[in-house]
């Protein structure tokens, strides 16, 4: 798929019509600088689309772009921010698990976005039990695999799905620098 449009609509903090509305959504999860912004970005192909920050915790509302006029890409804050005070960091975790818990909408895959460098932490592993128990379909992309040795890169997708228990047909090396990954993960996160 060729994506021709892509627009922000809005960002919301809870309830909202956008949640009642029949296009489908796709979410975008992962801890804070994995990389969900620029991902997003080379996804549709739009490198100021999504504002990316160096600074964690800056996303702090659910973020909607419409794809093609039929689909919302769903920017959702970064968990394990370093930078915010605990009380904001907990009130963007429960607005976060709200939103692929109880809102009332199941997106219709969830991108878990990992540093390719860092692996799946124990953050990325408790995201991953709350994707599971609400039956979502999880999409490991593992970002920044640019940075990664040529040698090193099937030995991590490996590690990567034992260590997720996400088959490897789900796991994308991925590039927002190089585009390594995209057509892979639009085919996988469209179809």
């Amino acid at each position: 798929m060729n994506i021709t449009t892509a627009e922000f609509v809005k960002g919301i903090i809870g309830t909202d019509p956008i949640l009642e509305g029949r296009i489908p959504h796709v979410a975008f999860v992962g801890r804070s600088n994995a990389g969900k912004s620029s991902v997003i970005n080379t996804l549709t192909g739009r490198k100021t689309l999504v504002k990316a920050s160096t600074t964690p915790g800056k996303t702090q509302e659910i973020n909607f772009f419409l794809v093609n006029g039929e689909r919302y890409f769903v920017d959702l804050p970064g968990y394990g921010f370093a930078k915010i005070p605990e009380k904001k960091r907990e009130k963007l975790r429960k607005m976060m698990i709200w939103y692929l818990v109880d809102a009332g909408v199941k997106p219709a895959a969830v991108a878990l976005i990992v540093d390719a460098n860092v692996g799946v932490t124990p953050l990325d592993r408790d995201m991953l039990d709350i994707l599971r128990e609400n039956h979502h379909r999880v999409i490991l992309v593992a970002n920044k695999i640019d940075k990664a040795k040529q040698s090193v890169r099937y030995r991590l997708k490996k590690e990567l799905s034992i260590t997720a228990g996400i088959p490897d047909y789900d796991i994308v090396p991925f590039s927002a620098k190089t585009g390594e990954g995209r057509d892979m993960l639009l085919r996988l996160i469209l179809s």
